[in-house]
């Protein structure tokens, strides 16, 4: 798939689509940092249309109540391991506090993704060679 032919990331809870399994459904998990630190919650799973797959996470930091949140896309391939509550991560804060911010007016830009998954050092979905993660309990199809 090329950048053109990319199709259009969505939230899932946009969708009529559902996680097939429910304890794979990582949003509301805590996200931990490469050393274990606390980076937020995961508020949105950004999924591929045309291949059901999750492309992105949304990890909503900060903020009281919801208002004020920080929000931060990261790809999926930065996941190293899920827990019960936990979604471990191989990046530090300061690399996910430094990534592209948030503009809901980018989130349907190619070039927006191509810089965020240029900024974690991650080869996009749609480049060639790209491997999805096998995660045996991040199910690919949603």
């Amino acid at each position: 798939m090329t950048s053109a032919e990319r199709s259009k990331l969505v939230r899932l809870q946009d969708t009529h689509m559902t996680i097939a399994a429910t304890d794979s459904d990582i949003r509301g998990h805590r996200v931990l940092d490469k050393d274990g630190n606390n980076l937020g919650k995961v508020d949105a799973l950004l999924i591929d249309e045309q291949e059901e797959k999750v492309r992105f996470f949304e990890v909503a930091t900060g903020g009281f109540l919801g208002i004020n949140k920080d929000k931060s896309f990261i790809p999926v391939d930065a996941i190293t391991n899920i827990g019960d509550k936990d979604v471990h991560l191989n990046l530090l804060t300061e690399t996910v506090a430094g990534s592209p911010p948030y503009d809901p007016d980018l989130v349907d830009d190619n070039v927006f993704f191509y810089e965020t998954y240029g900024y974690y050092g991650f080869l996009p979905y749609w480049g060639t060679g790209y491997v999805y993660p096998p995660y045996p309990y991040y199910p690919g199809r949603y």
